[in-house]
């Protein structure tokens, strides 16, 4: 009898185990396809339920920055991407729009840290960061004139 109860026993773990990583991972995947429907707050519930069983999840936060952006609250969004980057320093894409807020804030010396950091690690996104570099020339003579 002991060894029928340890057996069952064993089974209900490993389905409750199952059945909690798998809704971990459809409240991501959940939240992704509401914010590709660009139903930003259903995704955004979503995407904060995800964190609370997986608070290390950096797409969730990065996600939740692009939500931020759109709706156009730059202290969560940058809230969350300062998030992301502490998760994943090398994200590519959380530098990036780190260093857009940093441009529209005139934190030049945040673009061109963030931007060091960026030329370091980026695979992908090369290009842009080319770009804010181009812009940040023609800006910064006339900041420092001042």
């Amino acid at each position: 009898m002991n060894i029928i109860f340890k057996i069952i026993f064993i089974v209900f773990i490993a389905v409750l185990f199952q059945t909690s990583t798998f809704s971990k991972e459809s409240f991501f995947n959940e939240a992704l396809k509401l914010y590709e429907n660009k139903k930003y707050e259903d995704a955004r519930f979503l995407f904060e339920r995800n964190i609370v069983f997986n608070p290390k999840d950096a797409n969730s936060y990065l996600y939740l920055a692009k939500i931020y952006n759109f709706e156009e609250d730059q202290r969560k969004e940058e809230y969350n991407l300062e998030t992301v980057l502490l998760i994943e320093p090398n994200n590519e894409e959380a530098l990036l729009m780190l260093m857009k807020i940093a441009l529209k804030k005139s934190n030049y010396k945040k673009v061109n840290d963030l931007s060091e950091t960026f030329a370091k690690v980026c695979s992908n996104l090369c290009d842009e960061n080319k770009k804010i570099q181009e812009s940040l020339k023609n800006i910064e003579p006339e900041n420092n004139e001042s």
